[in-house]
């Protein structure tokens, strides 16, 4: 047994690279001894690539190329040399496992797997691989975890994760319902029970996941995954920056057939160039939609469709569950948003929520918030994610043997 743990973790986004370094004691009490994020990895614009440090509350940023995320991890490994911080092992956020694992330790056997995940998703997988083999490279001995953002969803019931195509094609490729942002929402779930007191079994949850990219919503029961907005991939569902949600999937073989589209335009424009930006015509970004509602239609029109959907989704799985007890936003757009949240919970009195509209405009976001009315049956918070840490839990259990992580759960 160890007296003290270090663990290094990282989350690729498309262009940035959140790290943290996490000292554990014995009793499993969890420091933060250094965090950071690299910006504008890989992206050339008006402003130059940087990395941020905050270490013991002393914060820096550090102008630096950064071509891809490999040197990005590079140079923070460099970082913890120069301030003498030791490390046990390096864990990793696997954005789409396909149902192959759960938690595992990164081998050359699981590298040929993960190799073959990268076509499901071309924007984050190999920068994700960039930054594995860049650790193996600079610290060849310490051992190296990968976990799937989507194993929370594993316990999404079949009615609700099969795809209606021909059984024999859907066993073959394993195509269901695998769902995203399952390390958010296992974050956002236990500290909602934290700081509720409410017990898991018997509590109706449904969360919204609001980034500036990627958003998704989904149906907690009993503390369990029991349906989600994003499927197989991470298109479906809500209205996001640039990705179109759910759409007529016929719509796509038309454009093929009728106006010859090739597939690899396609996935760009549905990925790319859809969402806000497609609506909106300017911006991806909610921020700048909002400002302009007032005097650009189609401003107007992207942001009722954001919130459309998103209403939608969440009546939909209150009546999945048969009800509902909490209410939670979370990611950058979820807590940093009034004006969602307010869209959102309006008119939703008929399944007992109300918000507090002071109390929703005064939160900073930075904290567990409050917003419910004192006379709604339904509890509405904000909850800040941290990813990062339940990377970092998944890191304690390997260490600690407690559990057989690379099973896998379907």
């Amino acid at each position: 047994m160890w007296f003290f743990l270090n663990i290094l973790t990282f989350n690729c986004g498309s262009s940035s690279l959140t790290f943290k370094v996490f000292s554990v004691d014995q009793a499993e009490n969890i420091r933060v001894v250094l965090s950071g994020k690299a910006h504008r990895v890989g992206v050339t614009g008006s402003r130059p690539s940087s990395i941020e440090y905050d270490h013991g509350g002393n914060r820096a940023s550090e102008e630096t190329p950064l071509d891809d995320h490999g040197q990005a991890a590079v140079l923070v490994i460099n970082k913890l040399g120069e301030l003498g911080i030791k490390l046990d092992c390096i864990g990793h956020r696997w954005v789409h496992a396909a149902g192959h694992f759960q938690t595992a330790w990164v081998d050359d056997a699981l590298l040929l797997r993960l190799k073959a995940l990268v076509p499901i998703l071309p924007v984050h997988h190999p920068a994700i691989l960039r930054v594995i083999y860049a650790c193996r490279k600079a610290l060849p001995k310490l051992p190296q975890y990968v976990t799937a953002d989507g194993a929370f969803h594993s316990t999404i019931p079949a009615c609700a994760c099969t795809y209606l195509l021909p059984k024999g094609l859907v066993k073959k490729y394993g195509f269901r319902k695998h769902g995203f942002h399952g390390l958010s929402y296992r974050y956002v779930v236990r500290k909602i029970v934290e700081n509720l007191g409410i017990p898991l079994e018997g509590s109706r949850i449904v969360a919204c996941h609001l980034g500036t990219g990627g958003s998704s919503a989904v149906a907690v029961k009993d503390g369990e995954s029991v349906d989600t907005s994003m499927g197989y991939t991470a298109l479906s569902g809500l209205v996001m920056s640039t990705r179109s949600g759910d759409i007529d999937p016929i719509l796509t073989l038309y454009l093929m057939a009728v106006y010859g589209y090739h597939p690899d335009d396609l996935m760009d424009m549905l990925n790319k160039k859809s969402g806000l930006l497609g609506i909106s015509g300017f911006s991806s970004d909610i921020r700048d939609i909002i400002q302009r509602v007032g005097e650009d239609p189609q401003a107007k029109l992207a942001f009722e469709m954001y919130v459309y959907r998103l209403k939608k989704y969440v009546g939909s799985y209150v009546a999945v569950l048969g009800g509902l007890d909490v209410l939670v936003f979370t990611d950058d757009i979820g807590v940093h948003n009034w004006l969602v949240r307010e869209k959102v919970c309006e008119g939703m009195d008929w399944c007992g929520v109300r918000l507090d509209a002071e109390a929703n405009k005064r939160v900073s976001g930075d904290e567990i918030a409050r917003l419910d009315a004192p006379d709604s049956k339904v509890r509405v918070l904000i909850v800040p994610t941290e990813e990062e840490l339940v990377i970092c839990w998944e890191g304690i259990a390997l260490m600690k043997g407690k559990k057989d992580a690379a099973a896998v759960r379907s």
